[in-house]
């Protein structure tokens, strides 16, 4: 049998076109790169995990995060580990109690060559700023940083100087040494935007964690540990813009502010959720449901967020302190007893 005959050239059917590849959509390239972001972090600290993604989270909202716990849990190694993972400028503080305003800020320092005065910029002026220890050093020098926190500018000499975008200031403090030390006054805890708990590892991760020194692991070489930089400002700045298009529906935000009214009526607090916080716990949810995949919000997005950005912004009455009472239960209990929309 012969083969057919073929048809004539004007009558055979266009070829398809070529399928090319798609390109990743930016917000997606960039949700990638923040995930990496978890996992080379996790090179360096064991068992962290809800840490390093309030850190992800507060680069997303552009805020700011107060790391707490008891010496030896690896917040300042946590804090380090994420400034090798990201092609920023990062800079160290350690707070002292003789540390003054202009060590934080900089200062006009006289220039005998040009007989003029010229401003020296503190490390303040990069985008990730590690500001260990903060509570060990005195009110002035602590509030030295309002200004920079909440206006990304430092004011010297009556000159406003803006400070390098993207900018987060990333704080420990000991909760449990009060010797030497200066609580945060409210209005400077109301600047953070999570208050990360640090807590004790678990027994496996603790032996993970020996398993890694035993190998030759130095957390003073984290480039020995193979950690390296993926992700940088591009990648932040897509993930935010992609953060500012995740949609609340009116019911999300109004549980959002059911949730911080009813911390002011507890009667366990002497004060509690300011606006501020109210639109910090919308932001906060809404940089979480953008991580899990989603362009909307959630109850659960709230409900996972409220904790760390709430805890420091309520103040206990001194008699609910002594019963035991606890920020992180009147939240609980607030969160239990508040109608979740459906």
């Amino acid at each position: 049998m012969s083969a057919p005959t073929p048809e004539p050239a004007e009558h055979t059917a266009p070829a398809a076109p070529p399928v090319m590849p798609t390109e990743p959509e930016p917000s997606d390239s960039a949700r990638a790169s923040l995930e990496a972001l978890r996992s080379e972090i996790a090179k360096a600290v064991v068992g962290q995990d809800p840490a390093v993604t309030g850190l992800v989270v507060a680069l997303l909202c552009r805020g700011h995060v107060l790391l707490e716990g008891v010496p030896g849990v690896a917040k300042t190694l946590l804090v380090r580990a994420l400034a090798a993972s990201l092609e920023l400028d990062t800079k160290r503080v350690q707070f002292t109690p003789d540390l003054m305003p202009s060590d934080v800020t900089g200062s006009l320092v006289y220039d005998a060559r040009t007989a003029e005065f010229s401003f020296q910029p503190g490390p303040v002026f990069t985008n990730l700023l590690i500001a260990d220890e903060i509570n060990r050093t005195p009110p002035k020098t602590q509030s030295s940083l309002l200004e920079a926190m909440e206006e990304r500018q430092v004011t010297v000499d009556g000159t406003p100087r803006p400070l390098p975008e993207p900018f987060l200031v990333a704080a420990t403090q000991n909760p449990v040494e009060y010797e030497g030390t200066y609580p945060l006054p409210e209005a400077q805890l109301d600047r953070f935007l999570l208050k990360l708990t640090v807590p004790l590892p678990s027994r496996q991760d603790e032996i993970d964690v020996l398993t890694r020194h035993a190998d030759g692991f130095n957390p003073r070489d984290l480039k020995a540990a193979g950690i390296r930089p993926v992700a940088g400002p591009a990648d932040l700045e897509a993930a935010r813009q992609a953060v500012a298009k995740t949609t609340v529906s009116p019911e999300i935000a109004g549980y959002v502010v059911d949730i911080c009214r009813a911390t002011r009526d507890s009667p366990s607090l002497a004060l509690g959720v300011s606006p501020r916080g109210t639109t910090a716990l919308l932001s906060t949810a809404r940089a979480w449901a953008w991580l899990t995949g989603r362009d909307y919000v959630i109850p659960d997005d709230v409900k996972a967020l409220a904790l760390p950005t709430l805890r420091h912004r309520i103040q206990l009455r001194p008699e609910a302190e002594m019963e035991g009472v606890t920020p992180d239960s009147v939240i609980a209990s607030v969160l239990a007893h508040v109608p979740v929309p459906r």
